[in-house]
């Protein structure tokens, strides 16, 4: 049974930094896509990133290129999120998810099909204040 645990939320000032982490385990599979996306309150599940296993290209949201990014450590199967310069609307909960099937959009680098994304952590939460 694929399993994913988040690490790494909390509360900051915006300007500040935190880093998220994704531990995965049970699957065997070698070739995958993982992805780090958020839910506010009251809005929708979007993509904030997205990372093939190997090769391919990384995807980003507009709304947090060039302050986020997506890394991976294939040997301890985890998932990394580095978000710097955070913003009060960075706030919500995040979730890390696997797709163990398509893998098309990520391999592209395209905006993620939440629906590819059969795995799911329980999500950290991130609150960034003015």
């Amino acid at each position: 049974q694929v399993q994913l645990v988040e690490s790494g939320g909390g509360s900051v000032q915006a300007g500040g930094s935190l880093r998220l982490s994704c531990a995965a385990s049970g699957y065997t599979a070698s070739s995958y896509c993982m992805g780090w996306f958020r839910q506010a309150p009251g809005k929708e599940r979007e993509g904030v990133a997205t990372i093939p296993s190997h090769g391919g290209r990384t995807y980003y949201a507009d709304s947090v290129k060039g302050r986020f990014t997506i890394s991976q450590d294939n040997a301890k199967k985890t998932l990394y999120l580095q978000m710097n310069s955070l913003k009060p609307e960075d706030t919500a909960m995040y979730y890390c998810a696997a797709d163990f099937s398509s893998r098309a959009l990520c391999l592209g680098g395209y905006p993620p099909n939440l629906s590819e994304y059969y795995y799911w952590g329980q999500g950290t939460q991130v609150t960034v204040s003015s």
